[in-house]
């Protein structure tokens, strides 16, 4: 049997082996995960250590692995968003809007203003949401928790504007085929307001806690870095290789749902290291902060939270409680008795991690005949063990904090 095919224990065990024959010093197996806290999530690493030191590192994935895409092959349109919410749950907003948008692109449906500028806006509420638990549990993974503590508040918050819009918060299978199940309540833009008027000094003193902290920086710079030309190997996109020095965002690169209306930078590091990213995060919290407020003034007057096509757009629940046309209609769109066409399309959006793609293709059924999600986590984690090799087993912790991985999406 070919070494490479050997678990890497056994590989491992050969190399210990030979090394202490060669220099009488001891090396050592270490499981990092697949249930370690610091892992944030269900996947494994085996690693090679000489001390703390890690020689080498292979990673196991697929613990949590739900088969999402075959199951969408089996389940009509309408069914497929709750899967999409358990890819990256910590955005899962900006899942769920970007699976509309592949719907709506197959079916050639244009989307009121309006609509386009309510789901800007709680995209960028999950994506602030997103990097606040990834920067904030950075800091856990450094030793400081008082920042972890002080912002959690403000996600909170954020959960309630998501209750106001659809009644959920964690996985809010949010919007519809062309735009939102219904506008709007006044509460959830009073909520918004209220975001808007306090988070920023909090998330300013959050900054000021870590950004020249002596300790942080000792942690965090020089620690995992990835040359830009890495990570354009690996695949990279979203704050991770931005953060290596490459400009591409997806909302600018590809504008979607309006994203060309709006003014905003996109914040790119230098050195592609954990301080980098974590840097480049912060920065990208202030932008979509910037984003809100701009859709919130360009806000088209009237009510048009969804596109006028009825044959695919579920009916109001009280019609559907009162009148039996309506219910035959709901029951027709969820269970997919109304076939979409025969195409193949492809949809990126700017996650909070990356690029997600939603690559469909269509035969003309109730279901896909193909879903592919590209998930950003299940790419760049495949540089993991390069990026840990000859670190520290503190820097590992760190470094895969800084990349965000969440297991969701790594698995789906």
């Amino acid at each position: 049997m070919s070494e490479l095919l050997l678990p890497p224990e056994h590989r491992y065990a050969k190399i210990i082996k030979e090394r202490h024959n060669e220099d009488g010093s001891e090396l050592s197996i270490l499981n990092l995960g697949p249930t370690h806290p610091a892992t944030h999530g269900i996947f494994q690493n085996i690693l090679l250590m000489d001390g703390e030191r890690i020689l080498e590192a292979e990673p196991t994935i697929g613990y949590i692995h739900r088969a999402f895409e075959k199951i969408a092959e089996n389940r009509p349109f309408y069914q497929i968003t709750p899967l999409t919410d358990r890819m990256n749950y910590c955005s899962s907003p900006i899942n769920n809007m970007g699976w509309w948008m592949t719907i709506e692109k197959t079916l050639g449906i244009e989307v009121p203003k309006r609509a386009q500028y309510l789901r800007v806006i709680v995209m960028e509420l999950a994506r602030i949401s997103d990097h606040l638990i990834c920067n904030s549990i950075l800091g856990v993974d450094t030793g400081a928790y008082t920042g972890f503590l002080y912002v959690m508040q403000f996600r909170e918050k954020i959960y309630e504007i998501y209750e106001e819009i659809c009644g959920a918060r964690l996985t809010t299978n949010m919007g519809r085929m062309g735009g939102f199940e219904r506008d709007w309540s006044p509460e959830a833009f009073r909520k918004l307001d209220a975001f808007l008027e306090e988070f920023p000094a909090v998330w300013k003193e959050f900054e000021n806690l870590f950004v020249r902290n002596r300790i942080f920086i000792d942690r965090t710079v020089n620690v995992g870095a990835i040359t830009a030309e890495k990570a354009l190997a690996y695949g990279f996109t979203g704050p991770n290789l931005r953060a290596a020095g490459v400009d591409y965002d997806v909302r600018v690169a590809q504008p979607y749902s309006s994203y060309e209306d709006f003014d905003f930078i996109v914040p790119v590091g230098k050195s592609g290291d954990t301080y980098d990213r974590f840097c480049v995060r912060n920065a990208e919290v202030w932008e979509s902060l910037s984003i809100i407020r701009q859709a919130l003034n360009k806000m088209p007057e009237g009510n048009d939270y969804h596109a006028d096509v009825p044959e695919y757009y579920l009916p109001p629940k009280e019609d559907v409680y009162n009148s039996m046309e309506s219910l035959i209609y709901h029951f027709k769109i969820v269970m997919g008795e109304v076939p979409v066409p025969v195409g193949e399309v492809y949809h990126p959006v700017e996650g909070a991690n990356g690029e997600i793609g939603f690559y469909l293709v269509t035969d003309g059924s109730r279901t896909p005949y193909r879903l592919h999600f590209r998930r950003p986590c299940f790419i760049f984690y495949q540089a993991y063990p390069e990026m840990i090799k000859g670190a520290m087993l503190s820097d590992a912790i760190v470094i895969l904090s800084s990349l965000n991985v969440i297991a969701g999406e790594l698995d789906a």
